[in-house]
């Protein structure tokens, strides 16, 4: 059974070469539906054999359904630049696991990397991610920020994906910036109201649970700078929602 890579990918000249020669090792093809990069991922991306849409971004799952068409096979493995397969992810589509059992969805454990210190912590692991479907009966949401595929009958595996997301603390904060607005925005259209004190609460519960409960108080100022980083991640997209509402009042 054949498989197709794609990658959505917006100036990612670091880590698409990376991403593309790992995809090849079990993939196909791969198809980058790049967000008109300003730096070299795209010639990159060509240079190494793969085929670029260019699109400007319409959200994360959009932009995933957007690629799906260029695709020529029906096994999927969806994979953001920056994320690579562990070798026990290689040995499972390789050896043909997923053929085994009727499901069309798998959810792999993922790795987080803050430059290359593994995050273990404060929720982080082990964090889930579906990005291995089929698109006959499974397809990626409509959420523009933190999409999900939807399934029908998926399936948890204890193999891996690699996420070298972030070199610095800055690059966090950063993202987690971007998508609070994002997510703010996302809740608006859905017609979510909420009152002033959301973001308080939620920020305070999000620190308590990554601290406290997901052991970031045993792992240093590291565990307690990503604790506060979630916390300022859920204060923000409520905070940014509430903004929203009296806009649009």
């Amino acid at each position: 059974m054949k498989i197709s890579g794609l990658v959505i990918a917006f100036n990612e000249e670091k880590n698409i070469g990376k991403c593309i020669d790992a995809l090849l090792k079990v993939c196909e093809e791969v198809i980058v539906v790049d967000s008109f990069s300003k730096d070299n991922t795209v010639e990159i991306a060509e240079k190494k054999g793969a085929k670029v849409i260019r699109q400007t971004f319409l959200g994360d799952g959009p932009q995933r359904t957007h690629g799906l068409p260029y695709c020529k096979n029906d096994w999927i493995l969806n994979l953001d630049a920056d994320e690579f397969l562990d070798k026990d992810a290689e040995q499972f589509i390789l050896n043909k696991k997923y053929l085994e059992g009727n499901y069309d969805a798998y959810s792999f454990r993922v790795k987080n990397f803050l430059a290359d210190k593994l995050i273990d912590f404060s929720g982080w692991y082990p964090d889930r991610k579906v990005r291995f479907f089929n698109r006959k009966t499974a397809h990626p949401s409509n959420s523009k920020v933190h999409q999900k595929i939807i399934t029908q009958n998926d399936k948890e595996v204890a193999v891996h994906i690699l996420h070298y997301g972030w070199d610095s603390l800055d690059q966090i904060i950063a993202k987690k910036n971007q998508y609070s607005s994002w997510h703010a925005q996302q809740l608006f259209d859905q017609g979510k109201r909420i009152n002033a004190f959301k973001p308080i609460l939620n920020g305070t519960v999000a620190f308590v649970r990554c601290y406290f409960f997901k052991k970031g108080i045993f792992n240093g100022i590291d565990g307690l700078s990503i604790a506060m980083i979630q916390a300022f991640f859920s204060y923000m997209k409520y905070a940014k929602l509430i903004k929203l509402q009296r806009n649009n009042r």
